[in-house]
């Protein structure tokens, strides 16, 4: 039986995707990653895939949005996907993108609270006593997809954006890599 065919799409250092790029090495998730897609030259992500013999993607955003469009879903295609994983991707995916690919993505909070690309801010400012994260589906909207799993995290008197941020991201790399260990399953399955 054939491993699942998983393409990630990273936007920063890639803590996320070193997490899955490890489980996947070490057998931890029976799956192989075709590739990583990344939209921002220099991007850490890219060398920490490099340096585990993952096939990069530089596909940076320009101005003409359709064309950008027109070429990651021309990228993702070629790669042959089972699941498209979002693993940091700091871009919204076109209605296009969404509707031909099974994309899965991490936020740092627990939504339907705080969408969008500062949930960890907005948690503090609103004085949240506990955020986390959450594993969904991507849809057309922002942070709007169904729910696949979430888990909680304590805000302390004491937290800054920096230090809730990261103790989010230890929950959310074990969470993903966990979700991902079932949604693989169930890919094998059907």
């Amino acid at each position: 039986m054939s491993k699942a065919r998983l393409v990630l799409l990273a936007s920063g250092s890639g803590s996320i995707a070193q997490a899955i790029i490890d489980c996947v090495a070490s057998g931890i998730l029976d799956a192989q990653i075709v590739g990583l897609i990344c939209d921002k030259p220099g991007a850490q992500v890219l060398s920490r895939a490099a340096n585990s013999s993952v096939a990069t993607f530089l596909i940076p955003m320009r101005e003409d949005r359709a064309s950008w469009d027109k070429e990651l879903i021309e990228k993702m295609t070629s790669l042959k996907p089972d699941l498209v994983v979002s693993a940091g991707f700091m871009r919204i995916l076109s209605g296009e993108c969404v509707a031909n690919f099974r994309i899965v993505n991490s936020h740092p909070a627990l939504l339907p609270l705080f969408p969008g690309a500062h949930a960890v801010r907005d948690a503090l400012a609103a004085g949240a006593t506990q955020t986390g994260t959450t594993i969904h589906w991507v849809d057309k909207g922002v942070d709007t997809g169904e729910i696949i799993a979430q888990e909680a995290v304590e805000i302390t008197p004491a937290d800054t954006e920096a230090t809730l941020h990261e103790r989010i991201k230890i929950v959310e790399r074990r969470l993903y890599v966990a979700t991902l260990q079932q949604l693989i399953s169930n890919l094998v399955r059907s």
